[in-house]
């Protein structure tokens, strides 16, 4: 194979591979960021799951001290009763003692209702507290994990990129040109295979004679449609028949 067809074949793989890790390295802040932000949710959620039972405990409070307050008036108008001289007095009065007595029974049952939401609530607050631990440790492993792959992509980087100054200086300045030119014009993909008659970058056939060329592999060429330097990899033929048992064979 020519010395520059190797090169830049070589020069190929490294640049691709530096640009996915440099991909990856760039997408790890976000990565640890949304796994930093999934345990503040969680957290955030418990505050405020005590949030709501403080809020739940204070009405409940609230509910008890006019509970009090109605009953202090009931037992005020039943000592009046004894006080009221007439049917009418009589009947108004217990008709107000009523009436008072159906808002202490409407303000019981919602404390009944605020006492099962406290202990759903709470419920959850208990579930929560016992994954919260786990959460915090899954998290953090996690961060640690992709901080190692970030540095092993750094030090790949690193090393990638002093090879590839290497492959560089293997190749003349025209070449080295050839390259970054057709590799800022193709988004990367400077080389591309030829394989079956066929450039693979573009899948267009070539023509006969340059086809021929390009099996020795002793000649840059370039693509006469998408403009890439081509190199041939020859393909394995392919297995046909089925195998014969040598000890068949001796038996025959």
């Amino acid at each position: 194979m020519h010395p520059e067809l190797k090169n830049v074949i070589e020069l190929q793989q490294v640049d691709l591979r530096v640009a996915e890790l440099t991909r990856q390295i760039d997408s790890l802040p976000a990565q640890i960021q949304s796994l930093q932000s999934q345990l503040d949710e969680f957290i955030h959620a418990q505050e405020e799951r005590k949030k709501r039972l403080a809020a739940n405990l204070h009405d409940r409070k609230n509910l008890d001290g006019e509970i009090k307050v109605i009953q202090e008036k009931i037992a005020k108008h039943k000592d009046q009763l004894y006080q009221v001289k007439t049917n009418d007095q009589f009947r108004a009065m217990t008709k107000e003692i009523e009436g008072e007595q159906a808002k202490v029974r409407a303000i019981e049952d919602e404390i009944l209702e605020k006492m099962l939401e406290a202990e759903e609530i709470q419920k959850h607050l208990q579930e929560a507290a016992a994954r919260l631990e786990s959460e915090q440790a899954r998290v953090a492993a996690d961060i640690a994990r992709l901080e190692s792959e970030q540095k092993a992509d750094h030090d790949e980087r690193a090393k990638l990129l002093a090879r590839r100054e290497q492959v560089q200086d293997g190749l003349s300045e025209s070449t080295r040109v050839l390259y970054q030119r057709i590799r800022q014009a193709r988004r990367g993909m400077a080389v591309a295979e030829v394989r079956e008659g066929l450039c693979t970058a573009c899948n267009v056939l070539l023509r006969p004679q340059v086809y021929n060329e390009v099996q020795t592999n002793e000649v840059l060429l370039t693509c006469e449609n998408c403009g890439r330097i081509m190199f041939y990899v020859e393909t394995a033929p392919a297995h046909t028949g089925e195998s014969k048992d040598p000890g068949a064979e001796a038996t025959a």
